[in-house]
Formats: C-alpha cells, sequence, structure tokens
C-alpha cells in the first residue's frame, strides 16, 4: 500500500541510466535556480524603504534609486565572479567546493554552512513573502498565514521529489510570466507618469499612516543608507546558486550555467531597477497589509484583472523562489556529504534520481522557522543575507587566490573581477553584520559556528568508523576465517506454539547448544507452558526467570551476562526472536511485538548475534468463504488425499470423488454435515 502511494505521488522510480535525461537546458534551468534572485525583486525595495521612511520621510524616495543602483552594480560583479566559477568548477558544490579546494577546508565548511542556513532562510522568506501577496489581495486570510505558508512548503517538497526535470515543468512558467507581469508593470507605470497621468501614493495617504518626516544627522543619515543597502541585498541572494547546481544542467553543463549567469542579471537588473523606479516616482508607503508591489499595481491598473494578476504571479514566484532552494541545498549538501562532512544519506538518490533526504530536511527546516517567526518576512530578512554575502565572499577569495596560484591564459583579468567581488562581498557583509546585528542577524553568527562544528564531528566519526573497519590488503592473506568458537542459542519465548515451534526446529538445525527462555511476569504466568513443554519430545532446557517489575528485556540480558548460562565470554550467542507478520500493517499495532525491542536491546551487546524466525499469518476465512470453496480447494488445503478425507468421515474414496468438484454449500445431506467440522477448520488460500 505504501508502495502505490509512493507511486501516486512521485511517480515510477527511474533507474540510474536515466539520469542524463533528467538534466536541464538553459530555458527550464534558468527560472528553477535564478528564481531566487528574480523573486527578491518582489520585496527588496520595501525593504529599503522599511528602512529608510521612518527616519527621512520623503527623502527616501531620493536614496531608493540611488541604493538600488549600487545593489545592481554589486549584482553584475557578483554575476561575472560566478561566471569564471562555473566555468572552473564545472562539478558544482560552489562557495564549498572553491575555498575548500583553494583555502582551507574549514573556510570551505563555513561557505558550506553560511549557504545552508541561506537556503533554508529562503524558503522561509520566499514562502513569506509569497503568503504576504495573497493575504494583500484577500486579507480575510491573513490570520492563516502561517498555515498557508506551511501547505505551499508542503506542496513544493511534493513537487521537487517527483524529479528535477518534472518540477522544472511545473515551476519554470510561473517564473517567466512574473518576469512579464513586472515588465507590463513597468512599462506601464513609467507611460503614466510621463504622460503625467498617474497619482502620488505618498500623498493620498492618511497622515496619521506615514512616519514623522525627520532628518537625522549625517552619521545616523549614513547609518541608515548602510542599513537600506543592507536590505535591498536581499535582491542578490541566490545569486551561487547556479554555481552549486551546475550537474543539474545539460552538457556543455558550464557553458550552459554562464548563459543562465547573464540572464539571471538581465532579468534582475531590469524588474529591480524598474520596480525601485516606480516606488519612487509614486512615492509607495510600506506597510503590512499591502506590499509595495500590490500598491503600485493599484495606482497603475486600479482593482481590475492586471491587479489581481499581478498579485497572483508574485505569489507564485515567490514561492516559487524557493525552488532555488530545492534544487540548490541538496547537491552542495551531496557534495558535502561525499566529503564525509554531513550524513552520507544526503549524498543518496532517491525515488526519481534526486536528492530526496536533502529536500525533505530542507522543508523541515524552513516550516520550523515560518511557525517560529509566525511567517513574518521582516522578522526574517536581518537572518537572510548574513550567511549567503559570507558565501560570497569565501568564494570570491577563493578564486583570487586560485588566479594567483595557478596563473593560467587571462588570469590576471580574472584575478581583478573576482578581486573585486571578494572585497564588494566582504564590506557588504561586515555591513550587514554591524546593521543588523541586533535585529537577528546574531542569530545566523552563531548558528553558522554550530553547523561547522557539527560537520567536523561528523568527519571525525567517519574517520574513526573508517579506521575500525579497515583491514589492510597485506593483513588479508594472514586471516583465520576458521576460528573456532562455542556457539549458543538462546530462544526468547512467550508461549508454546507453532510459530515457537517452528524456531524450535531451526534452532536445533545451527546449534546443539540451545536454551529456550521465558519471563514470568505473575507468579504461577509459566504454569501452563512448564505443562506444555513437559510433553513436548525434546532435550532442550526450558529457563524460566520471574521479573518483579516485568521487565522482559532486562531479565534476558541479565541471564546471558550471569554465571548460569553456558556461555563463556569469547563464545557467540545467537537470540533467536520468533516474530509472526499479519497479513495488513495495521494490524501489527495490535500486537505487543516484543521481539523487537528485544533485537534493539541485543545490537548493543557484544558476541551476540540476533536473528528473526519469519511466521507469516494468513486471514481465516469467513464461513461465507469456506462455504464457497470446493471440496477439493479445501481437503487439498488441509493436505489431505480424497481417500484420508473419506477415512476421516468413515466415509468411502468414491463417494469423495464424486463431490470433489462441488462447493461446500452444494454437498448433500448427511455427507455434508460430517465434512463441516474438518474442513471449516482450514486457513485462507
Amino acid at each position: 500500500m505504501f508502495g502505490q502511494l509512493m507511486r501516486w505521488l512521485l511517480g515510477q522510480r527511474l533507474e540510474t541510466s536515466r539520469l542524463a535525461e533528467e538534466k536541464l537546458n538553459v530555458f527550464w534551468g534558468m527560472p528553477i535556480l535564478a528564481s531566487d534572485a528574480i523573486s527578491s525583486v518582489a520585496y527588496a525595495a520595501e525593504e529599503i524603504l522599511y528602512v529608510l521612511i521612518p527616519a527621512v520621510g520623503l527623502l527616501s524616495y531620493l536614496w531608493l534609486p540611488r541604493v538600488a543602483g549600487v545593489i545592481i552594480l554589486l549584482l553584475v560583479i557578483l554575476t561575472l565572479s560566478y561566471r569564471q566559477t562555473v566555468e572552473a568548477y564545472p562539478g558544482g558544490g560552489g562557495a564549498y567546493i572553491v575555498a575548500k579546494d583553494n583555502l582551507k577546508p574549514v573556510y570551505g565548511l563555513i561557505a558550506g554552512a553560511s549557504l545552508s542556513v541561506d537556503y533554508v532562510l529562503t524558503v522561509a522568506v520566499s514562502i513569506s513573502a509569497g503568503t504576504a501577496a495573497i493575504t494583500s489581495a484577500l486579507p480575510a486570510l491573513y490570520e492563516q498565514r502561517v498555515v498557508i505558508s506551511v501547505v505551499i512548503i508542503a506542496l513544493l517538497t511534493l513537487g521537487n521529489l517527483r524529479g528535477i526535470r518534472e518540477s522544472s515543468r511545473i515551476f519554470s512558467l510561473p517564473t517567466y510570466t512574473f518576469i512579464l507581469a513586472l515588465v507590463i508593470l513597468i512599462g506601464v507605470g513609467t507611460a503614466r507618469y510621463m504622460s503625467g497621468d498617474y497619482t502620488v501614493i505618498a500623498a493620498e495617504t492618511p497622515m496619521e499612516a506615514l512616519p514623522e518626516l525627520t532628518f537625522g544627522t549625517g552619521a545616523v543619515t549614513l547609518f541608515l543608507l548602510l542599513r537600506a543597502f543592507s536590505s535591498g541585498c536581499a535582491a542578490v541572494t541566490g545569486v551561487e546558486a547556479i554555481s552549486n547546481a551546475v550537474p543539474n544542467f545539460k552538457e556543455p553543463a558550464s557553458h550552459n550555467a554562464k548563459i543562465t549567469y547573464f540572464l539571471l542579471a538581465l532579468a534582475v537588473m531590469i524588474t529591480f531597477g524598474g520596480s525601485a523606479f516606480l516606488a519612487k516616482i509614486y512615492q509607495v508607503v510600506p506597510n503590512p497589509q499591502q506590499t509595495v508591489i500590490a500598491q503600485i499595481a493599484t495606482a497603475v491598473f486600479g482593482h481590475g484583472f492586471m491587479f489581481y494578476f499581478i498579485q497572483a504571479t508574485t505569489a507564485v514566484i515567490l514561492a516559487m523562489a524557493a525552488n532555488t532552494a530545492f534544487a540548490g541545498f541538496p547537491t552542495l549538501f551531496s557534495v558535502i556529504a561525499q566529503d564525509g562532512y554531513a550524513p552520507r544519506q544526503l549524498a543518496l538518490r532517491g525515488h526519481r534520481l534526486n536528492f530526496s533526504n536533502g529536500i525533505i530536511v530542507l522543508a523541515i527546516l524552513a516550516s520550523i522557522l515560518v511557525i517560529v517567526f509566525q511567517g513574518d518576512t521582516h522578522l526574517l530578512i536581518p537572518l537572510y543575507a548574513v550567511g549567503v554575502f559570507t558565501s560570497f565572499t569565501l568564494s570570491q577569495t577563493g578564486m583570487l587566490v586560485r588566479w594567483f596560484r595557478l596563473k593560467g591564459k587571462g588570469w590576471r583579468h580574472k584575478a581583478v573581477i573576482n578581486g573585486i567581488g571578494a572585497v564588494m562581498s566582504l564590506v557588504t557583509v561586515v555591513i550587514i553584520g554591524v546593521t543588523k546585528f541586533q535585529h537577528g542577524a546574531w542569530i545566523v553568527l552563531v548558528v553558522i559556528p554550530i553547523i561547522v562544528m557539527l560537520m567536523f564531528r561528523i568527519k571525525r566519526h567517519y574517520e574513526s568508523v573508517a579506521k575500525q573497519l579497515d583491514v589492510p590488503e597485506d593483513v588479508l592473506p594472514k586471516v583465520n576465517l576458521w576460528y573456532q568458537f562455542e556457539h549458543h542459542v538462546i530462544l526468547p519465548i512467550d508461549s508454546l506454539n507453532a510459530m515457537t515451534l517452528k524456531a524450535l526446529r531451526y534452532a536445533q538445525g545451527i546449534c546443539p547448544n540451545v536454551v529456550a527462555f521465558h519471563v514470568e511476569i505473575t507468579r504461577g504466568g509459566a504454569d501452563k507452558l512448564k505443562r506444555k513443554w513437559a510433553q513436548l519430545d525434546t532435550d532442550i532446557p526450558l529457563v524460566v526467570k520471574f521479573s518483579p517489575d516485568r521487565e522482559i528485556v532486562k531479565t534476558l540480558t541479565s541471564y546471558i551476562q550471569s554465571e548460569e548460562h553456558a556461555s563463556r565470554p569469547e563464545d557467540m550467542i545467537t537470540v533467536l526472536l520468533p516474530q509472526f507478520f499479519v497479513s495488513h500493517w495495521w494490524e501489527a499495532a495490535l500486537h505487543n511485538n516484543t521481539s523487537l525491542f528485544i533485537a534493539n536491546s541485543m545490537f548493543h551487546k557484544r558476541n551476540v548475534v540476533v536473528s528473526v524466525v519469519p511466521f507469516y499469518l494468513e486471514d481465516l476465512p469467513t464461513r461465507r468463504e469456506i462455504q464457497n470453496k470446493t471440496v477439493k480447494e479445501l481437503r487439498l488445503k488441509l493436505g489431505l488425499t480424497a481417500a484420508e478425507l473419506a477415512f476421516a468421515i468413515n466415509g468411502n474414496r468414491e463417494k469423495i470423488m464424486e463431490i470433489d468438484h462441488l462447493k461446500l454449500k452444494d454437498v448433500p445431506e448427511p455427507i455434508k454435515s460430517k465434512l463441516l467440522p474438518l474442513l471449516e477448520d482450514v486457513k485462507a488460500s
């Protein structure tokens, strides 16, 4: 049943040989891997205004395009830098691989930890912002924003679990639709401004809704500009995703990734620059109930079709932006896991040839963040950019060191590009860390070192395991596989039944030293078992131990370790567990399954082997089902010949052969009454 559900939700399992078919071309890859950066346009200008307006009022609209211009310049530098990264490292891994390869492993882990934090925040921020777009159009849903966000994350998770190619078909078109919607908004909004047919939003906003129009001192204004810049840097987050997921592209992967970077930069420059320009000329006043994009759309189109179209595409692209993280996070951690710094399960491809474990981990962490911060983007944004710009800095610095080390063709101008990128990224991360420290950035600065320490701990564990398991090749010829030891079998039983008898037969077949063990939890509770055991033709001893506190596992462990048991410390003991398996999954919950608890506890004992003897139970047929079976079907199920069945009912073989093909309900009396007690005892086939 579970397998059928998986196939229905995720599709048929794909063979490994079909991995090449799951890769992306530029058209499908750009919206999947660039949707994070493109979607940031929906709230980047808003975040800048949220910082500026409460302090400097209408002067904010003077500084907004200037701050946006600096951010666009930063985007161009980072795009050029990362185009060089994907050319040098076509295997993916981005900042992690670059820093580990050219600096030190610890810097690679810092970059990896920073990116992992950024990816989780990308999902949380994007989904929360998408939900905000929905509640802007439908205010009645505002109180349900957390539930809506978690549901969207679940749907995105399901879509990504269906595979890389299929998720690209699902999530790519909304990205292009959003770009088209914003281009139309920017074009029409600019045309109305140039014709003079536009309304200044701030002028029509009630005074009590506007912040006090004051001007701070020069130092405060500079600090505010730096804070505004750090908030607006959300527009360039997600740039690194393409470099992390280069292997997801079709060959030539590096070339396709470089083209995608060019298209990404072009799309963000147009949409972010245009939306910042419209926010300036329409003098938008941000408020929690309606986003800046929604206000601009209202001013340009009113509450007609285009308003709802823009809100719908914005909500979808913000949700789809999280898809960048769903593409980048699993790929990044697959590389880290291959190096032994993350659980190896994250390096395994799943049902649809994607890194499904990484997808699920990302969804869980992002959902927790959304719940903790109640889906408020303004609380999440301060945490957002610290990690990504830390990885930017380490990546650009690593590439700079690489060019100076290799000194290949054209290395000087490449070094200049990466050098500028490193300096700008470092300055940005310092600005973000300082200006947003008390607003929540300190959380990320604490979390990243913790993640790095965990990665080192995981690496030490894997190294320890490998060291203990390794057998050098020069030792193999000297290994004695015929090492002699005494073997003992302990068979825990609750009662004497068909399952127990099967286990006893198996135990005697593998070892002569067999002991049946029973824990008595009430005085006299084992009397029936002892009486039945005495009737059994066997020399296997039955050991009964009383446990006043009903501790079955503890009592068994104590017996194994006691001198009463015949084993010595160097001997091997097999704990043989009879376990029945029911026909339906839900029936397992109706039984104690004590053997599973015993097995789990025995795994930690040295020189103890746990083995399970399965006993499969079938559904007994109803009286009606038996009545509709033929006499032949029923007697064969009992293992009887026609002569043996005749003997059992004191009849003759010829009579049985006459009715053998009849259903039991059609057998005439009086022979039917003689057959019923015998044949109704059969199990269902």
